[in-house]
């Protein structure tokens, strides 16, 4: 039997949203890359700096008082917690642009930007992370890694693996 080499319409359609969450997974990951960089430049990866900028937000935002709480822990180890953000910020800014453990990738980042919103909630405009934040989750639950990244190799030879 000869295979159809022009796709269906529904081919089509899931490539389209395919290449769509490629696009949206490499602008978001660029941005964890470009905060990386911007925060480094800043030097708020720094204890002191990173822990003046927790307390800002502390005393001016309208976090719950058991999220501050987890931010006044984060103040006090700043010199720890300060070089985990720049951790997360430029791991998942390159995984997601090379789309490798799209997935997981995109849940931490949701996670993480949800933690920022909160934190820096009635000190920001409230669209300023959430945006992204639920593009992150859009991206995780649409396996986003499928089209244009590392992925997507992947799934050739696991096809069923729920990390891509």
């Amino acid at each position: 039997m000869a295979q159809n080499a022009t796709p269906t319409a529904n081919e089509s359609t899931q490539l389209s949203a395919a290449n769509g969450l490629a696009l949206v997974r490499v602008i978001i990951g660029a941005m964890f890359v470009w905060v990386f960089f911007e925060n480094l430049g800043k030097g708020l990866y720094s204890p002191g700096s990173y822990a003046g900028l927790i307390s800002y937000y502390l005393k001016a935002s309208h976090a719950p008082a058991a999220w501050k709480a987890v931010m006044g822990l984060a103040a006090s180890h700043a010199s720890l917690a300060a070089r985990m953000q720049g951790i997360t910020e430029i791991s998942l800014g390159i995984l997601l642009v090379i789309g490798l453990v799209t997935r997981p990738a995109a849940f931490v980042a949701f996670l993480f930007l949800g933690s920022l919103w909160i934190s820096e909630w009635g000190t920001a405009w409230i669209w300023e992370l959430l945006v992204p934040m639920l593009a992150a989750l859009g991206l995780a639950v649409g396996r986003a890694g499928r089209a244009w990244g590392v992925d997507a190799l992947l799934a050739r030879r696991w096809p069923s693996s729920p990390w891509w």
